[in-house]
């Protein structure tokens, strides 16, 4: 085996029997920031907005919409970007008190925020962190924002009598993004967990792309590791947030921008696809490291029914 920078082995043994444990945990993942897009220099997001009260005497006019935005329409949780309404009104009142209802697929309302005496023709929004009224993180989805009165009735409308449907402001969730953007395939039996290697066992899966192949973080959180290993090539670790989970990415074109101790958002950027280290061929090798984590007593498991999953929607 070779010694990594960090002073852990390359190697180790092989927990299979963690992958369904790692499946239930990414299905209803701790924490419930969300975005995909990176954000100017690094700079943190802009935080929620806060759900507010309702009015105790609440009133409105007939209220209509004369704007009404969502964005991004694909969003990740501890992301850059969080779902955003920009919104502005019409009402026959100069004070409306709103609620402003984020509702899944299913109809169910998943989060809601009050605003008060809103005045028409005077734009507003609102950013979602991706957690449910509970406090707990909403599900991957199709979800949207659903703008009405507190007194009841429907929800407002176009104020263009062109049409009388809701304006669609629809985003898909997600907890996790693909790695990778741009072409790639995942390669033959060599690459996959588990195979053989001279002293030990392959410990993550192999996904073959062109050099220079911008990868980003499947899940964002704090930096563990980023260095140079003979074995590695250029690699960083990053301790997934509200997880317990470690994600490791390897052969890197170059070294990554983030260093120990940096936070990286899911979706944003982390390096270059690459042939450094150990490696025959330009491709990313990807792990996943059950708690406490990447040689702190965790075990790799097989990332490629997860690898897949995100595939599928990135």
């Amino acid at each position: 085996m070779a010694r990594s920078s960090a002073g852990r082995w390359l190697g180790g043994s092989i927990s299979i029997l963690a992958a369904p444990a790692l499946l239930a945990c990414l299905a209803t993942p701790a924490f419930g920031l969300t975005g995909g897009a990176p954000t100017p220099s690094g700079r943190a997001p802009p935080p929620p907005s806060r759900s507010g009260s309702p009015d105790p005497a609440p009133s409105a006019g007939a209220v209509t919409l004369l704007s009404a935005t969502t964005s991004p329409r694909k969003s990740f949780y501890y992301g850059a970007r969080s779902p955003r309404l920009r919104y502005e009104i019409a009402a026959d009142q100069a004070s409306n008190d709103l609620r402003i209802d984020v509702v899944g697929e299913d109809g169910q309302v998943v989060k809601t925020f009050y605003r008060n005496d809103v005045a028409p023709e005077t734009p507003d929004s609102v950013r979602w962190d991706g957690a449910a009224g509970d406090g707990r993180p909403a599900p991957n989805g199709r979800y949207s924002f659903r703008i009405a009165p507190q007194v009841g009735g429907p929800a407002a409308r176009r104020a263009s009598s062109s049409s009388a449907a809701s304006l669609s402001l629809a985003f898909q969730l997600y907890a996790y993004a693909f790695p990778i953007l741009g072409p790639h395939d995942y390669g033959g039996a060599a690459g996959r967990f588990g195979a053989a290697r001279s002293g030990h066992t392959h410990e993550g899966q192999d996904v073959m792309a062109k050099c220079g192949t911008p990868l980003i973080a499947a899940r964002g959180g704090r930096v563990q590791y980023s260095g140079y290993q003979g074995a590695a090539g250029n690699y960083v670790i990053v301790d997934g947030v509200g997880t317990g989970y470690d994600f490791g990415y390897m052969h890197l074109l170059e070294p990554s921008p983030l260093q120990a101790g940096m936070t990286v958002r899911t979706g944003e950027p982390i390096g270059l696809v690459g042939q450094t280290g150990d490696a025959t061929a330009c491709h990313l090798h990807f792990e996943i490291w059950t708690p406490p984590g990447w040689y702190e007593g965790g075990s790799p498991i097989d990332p490629l029914p997860l690898l897949q999953q995100w595939d599928a929607y990135s």
